[in-house]
């Protein structure tokens, strides 16, 4: 897919507003996409959509095909007769700036009793009718992952190697018993992913009406205490008590001077080539089923992953290892019909990764934070950019960009400076970013609005308190609207731009 001179803004759903304690898909969700298209941006980048695992991070979650049900809206739920008003109302107070992850999923999970009861009582057949066919077209995954979480539940959320071994790996007569004893926890969280489908459906069908596109986001990794790991464990590198042999991360970089370390388990590669990648394809079907075009974290990973030995404290040691390279991507582009993905090529990336990134005519990322180290060959400055590019003045991963010139040296600031325009550091990157010759220059909302450090989304390699940060709906004013247009606009990037360039 081409995309000709595009622009787009950065931003989690769970950081909408709203006053259930998280973001979520209901009514600010439509406003957000309002602004977008007031704005004159057609990109919408998420960061993915799964439930939420390990330290409330969206790269650490307990299924890649199942969608996080705590961005469900109980205003929608009521609109739908599914919740009375004294229901909607009943909620605990919350804050509004930021996400209280465990009082939100707590109070949710009353809605979805409530609602699920209400929905099994027979009095919104339509509703029961749409549950059941939703059920039925699904059960590839939703079967393993309604058990999965509801045994999750049974067992006090332990990971899912601390269960029984019969459970743990899934014995036929214990999985049985399980499903039938469980049975009404099981169909009570299909009935959730039934209600966030319905409402992913509906916002993402409103943004395309509006001619906004969803950027998706697709780790390389899944979690170890995810379905996916539990339910195929042939596909992942695991001892025989199921604990992988080796973990996933990056060595020392930018981000992290004893490198990361994600506790993910690699992929057991050469299982997935013997079937043709086929899990995997499922995999990417269902990032492409939530979005239209998705972002590969750590493309490097698909040509050489960094290995860690089990029990190590960090990514210091460990080693390269091949990955499947050109061979997954060609499956995929058979079985999808192309590739609509932008490749993450941050950190160290070598002349084969950058060669098999360009055999397969992706987009890669820029980051203007890291333009300016003082060499001009540097990738990140505007003036050494490749058309066929993405551009951003920072990501999730990164402070703000006024909380980042805020930290730099007087030496540093010195270099960013001779670049800037204005009096704003942050509106003078989006300026830098949305004047490039990349195709699409995208940045995060806290950009938009001119935050410091307190807007930060993610510390990499901090455990917790990370992925809080939200906004209010009076963020979102008139004048930002208007100078975002403005701006979009003389860069050649508004939605009427782009039609003529393609008539052209």
């Amino acid at each position: 897919m081409r995309i000709h001179r595009r622009a787009g803004i950065l931003l989690h759903p769970t950081s909408l507003p709203g006053p259930f304690g998280i973001g979520d898909l209901g009514p600010q969700a439509y406003a957000w996409v309002d602004f977008l298209a007031d704005a004159g941006q057609t990109i919408w980048q998420i960061l993915p959509l799964n439930p939420t695992g390990y330290g409330d991070s969206p790269y650490q979650c307990f299924s890649d095909f199942a969608g996080n049900a705590s961005l469900v809206s109980p205003k929608t739920m009521a609109a739908e007769g599914l919740l009375t008003p004294a229901e909607l109302a009943a909620h605990p107070p919350f804050p509004e700036r930021t996400v209280d992850f465990g009082g939100a999923t707590a109070f949710k999970a009353h809605c979805f009793q409530k609602a699920f009861a209400r929905l099994t009582g027979g009095g919104l057949p339509r509703l029961e009718d749409a549950y059941r066919r939703f059920c039925d077209e699904e059960r590839g995954w939703l079967t393993d992952f309604s058990l999965f979480l509801a045994l999750k539940r049974a067992h006090q959320n332990r990971p899912w190697w601390e269960w029984e071994e019969e459970l743990a790996f899934q014995k036929p007569e214990a999985v049985a018993r399980a499903s039938q004893s469980l049975a009404a926890e099981i169909d009570e969280i299909a009935f959730e992913q039934f209600l966030f489908r319905r409402e992913w459906d509906a916002l993402r069908g409103y943004a395309s009406g509006k001619g906004i596109v969803i950027l998706g986001d697709l780790p390389i990794f899944c979690a170890q205490d995810s379905c996916e790991v539990w339910s195929a464990k042939r596909f992942f590198q695991l001892d025989k008590s199921g604990r992988p042999t080796v973990g996933a991360g990056v060595p020392p970089d930018y981000f992290s001077p004893t490198g990361q370390l994600w506790g993910n388990p690699v992929f057991n590669w050469e299982a997935l080539r013997l079937e043709r990648y086929a899990w995997w394809i499922r995999r990417m079907q269902a990032a492409l089923r939530a979005s239209d075009l998705v972002r590969l974290d750590h493309f490097r990973g698909y040509l050489q992953y960094w290995a860690v030995p089990a029990g190590n404290s960090n990514a210091e040691i460990g080693r390269w290892m091949p990955g499947p390279g050109e061979d997954l991507f060609r499956c995929l582009r058979e079985a999808i019909g192309g590739l609509p993905l932008i490749a993450e090529d941050l950190g160290v990336i070598t002349e084969d990764v950058a060669a098999l990134r360009e055999r397969l005519g992706l987009p890669g990322m820029r980051i203007l934070q890291f333009a300016f180290d003082g060499k001009k060959d540097n990738p990140f400055l505007p003036e050494n950019f490749a058309p066929r590019t993405v551009v951003y003045t920072g990501t999730h991963d990164n402070d703000t960009t006024l909380g980042w010139h805020h930290s730099l040296s007087e030496e540093a600031r010195a270099r960013v400076d001779r670049y800037r325009e204005g009096a704003n550091a942050a509106w003078d990157f989006i300026r830098m970013a949305w004047s490039s010759i990349a195709e699409t220059a995208i940045c995060p909302l806290q950009d938009v609005l001119s935050l410091g450090s307190e807007g930060r989304m993610n510390y990499p390699g901090r455990p917790a308190g990370n992925w809080g940060w939200r906004f209010g709906p009076e963020d979102l004013r008139p004048d930002r609207t208007d100078r975002l247009r403005e701006l979009t606009d003389r860069c050649g990037r508004l939605p009427e731009n782009i039609s003529k360039e393609e008539k052209g």
